[in-house]
């Protein structure tokens, strides 16, 4: 992340790079909750998490960016190591825990960063989750102080009950749990789009109410989805505590994808297992709005958007060439 800070404060540095990299990217925008997305590739949370390198995400060619996970608290997260790689799987495991400086200095390094007007022309997303010390009876006074911190600095927000690496936290993906805690925000007169993450381990039918929910409540619409903990690709002698992202993830993604899109005509970013032009077209043909990456990029680099933006402008152009 160093270098993408420093990149961030001489964003013109990456552009060549991200053009090189990136190749023809689509001219038409993509409108998805109100907001204008330049192209539909962006860079999941998890990444980006104090939002230290906003310009830097744009210039290397990402269509929007989704800062965090943010908490109320400050907290430093699990302790190191904590992220592993799996490179023959093309995975990683993380057990970070929302290590992260806590929405008030966010708050603040955001409002600096508009200020001096090297605020990013792409979407920006913020991605609030529960304070590790805050109990889950109080959970959605925790998620709303976050909100009210970074309140009109996002584009778009996101309720993140998914992580595997809080304890407690997926209970709040129950239905009466996730929806005191929507309440809560929709009480501080929310105004901008609204999102809740869900993990690619939920049973169906509780899926199925997380989409009734949003229906109910008017949300924006769902990310699709976090990391499993399903580590059945790993070796046992190598496994590690935490939540699987990258390849072995795509089947669970995408089925749980298609359960949400069975159920509600609400946009769907999809995350989770995009790897290559194939898992990024077939995300898009089961009805995603827009993609997110993370361990793909971190693989690949910048290399991978040139892949994913030519499967988008070649999908697009083959539904022109059918209508």
């Amino acid at each position: 992340m160093e270098s993408l800070k420093i990149g961030s404060a001489m964003p013109w540095l990456l552009s060549p790079l991200a053009d090189s990299l990136c190749g023809t990217r689509p001219s038409k925008p993509c409108r998805v909750a109100g907001i204008d997305f330049p192209y539909p590739i962006g860079l999941a949370a998890g990444m980006d998490k104090n939002g230290v390198a906003l310009p830097a995400w744009e210039a290397l060619g990402f269509g929007f960016v989704e800062v965090g996970t943010i908490t109320a608290h400050a907290q430093p997260g699990n302790p190191k190591p904590r992220l592993f790689r799996f490179p023959e799987q093309e995975a990683l495991i993380n057990r970070l825990g929302f290590n992260n400086e806590g929405a008030a200095a966010v708050a603040c390094r955001l409002k600096n960063l508009k200020e001096k007007g090297r605020w990013p022309r792409i979407p920006v997303g913020i991605n609030i989750g529960k304070s590790r010390i805050t109990p889950a009876e109080e959970a959605a006074q925790d998620y709303l102080s976050s909100y009210q911190q970074l309140r009109g600095l996002g584009d778009y927000y996101v309720i993140n009950v998914s992580s595997p690496n809080t304890p407690g936290l997926r209970d709040l993906q129950a239905k009466e749990a996730l929806c005191t805690i929507v309440k809560a925000l929709r009480d501080a007169e929310i105004s901008e789009p609204l999102f809740v993450k869900v993990a690619p381990d939920l049973a169906v039918e509780d899926l199925i109410s997380i989409v009734q929910l949003a229906e109910e409540e008017k949300l924006s619409g769902l990310i699709a989805t976090n990391t499993t903990l399903d580590h059945q690709a790993i070796s046992p002698s190598l496994d590690q505590t935490g939540g699987l992202s990258g390849a072995p993830l795509r089947a669970r993604s995408l089925q749980a994808l298609k359960t949400i899109r069975a159920h509600t005509q609400l946009p769907i970013i999809a995350s989770g297992g995009i790897t290559n032009a194939a898992s990024a077209s077939e995300r898009m043909t089961e009805g995603a709005s827009l993609l997110q990456i993370y361990t793909a990029f971190i693989y690949e680099g910048p290399a991978i958007l040139r892949a994913l933006l030519a499967s988008q402008s070649a999908a697009s152009q083959e539904l022109k060439l059918k209508v």
